[in-house]
């Protein structure tokens, strides 16, 4: 006995059969089971796609009312507290994202040049090789 479903994403003559038997009942059915036949097995990649995609949404508009970014605890000495320390947070955030991009960029400009350096070094060998001058 095997192992496999027997409605797995693959092309099987059960898969086969249902595809044809699809499209001629209803041809969006047949569509529907080409479809699963051929994308089938990133089913799982897309729903945590999804999964992920609604969590942040939700935490993003998680207390939203009247354009408040978090919920009032009823008191307002606390509510003035933690708003100044979330634009605190935010600021901070900004600024990591701006040291990062320039690193990244830093990064970037480092690789390059290690590029251009061999590749310079590959075409300075290749001259003297061929039994050409090196340029300097």
């Amino acid at each position: 006995m095997s192992n496999g479903f027997v409605l797995r994403p693959a092309w099987t003559p059960f898969t086969i059969l249902l595809t044809i038997l699809g499209f001629w009942v209803f041809w969006p059915l047949g569509l529907a089971m080409l479809a699963y036949i051929l994308w089938g097995d990133r089913i799982p990649e897309i729903r945590r796609h999804f999964n992920d995609g609604t969590r942040e949404w939700s935490r993003e508009f998680r207390g939203c009312e009247s354009g408040r970014r978090y919920s009032r605890s009823g008191n307002v000495a606390f509510d003035d507290y933690r708003a100044k320390e979330l634009e605190r947070l935010d600021q901070e955030r900004r600024r990591l994202d701006e040291e990062r991009r320039e690193f990244e960029a830093f990064v970037r400009n480092l690789r390059r040049a290690r590029d251009q350096e061999a590749f310079d070094r590959f075409m300075a060998e290749r001259k003297v090789n061929r039994g050409g001058p090196p340029k300097a």
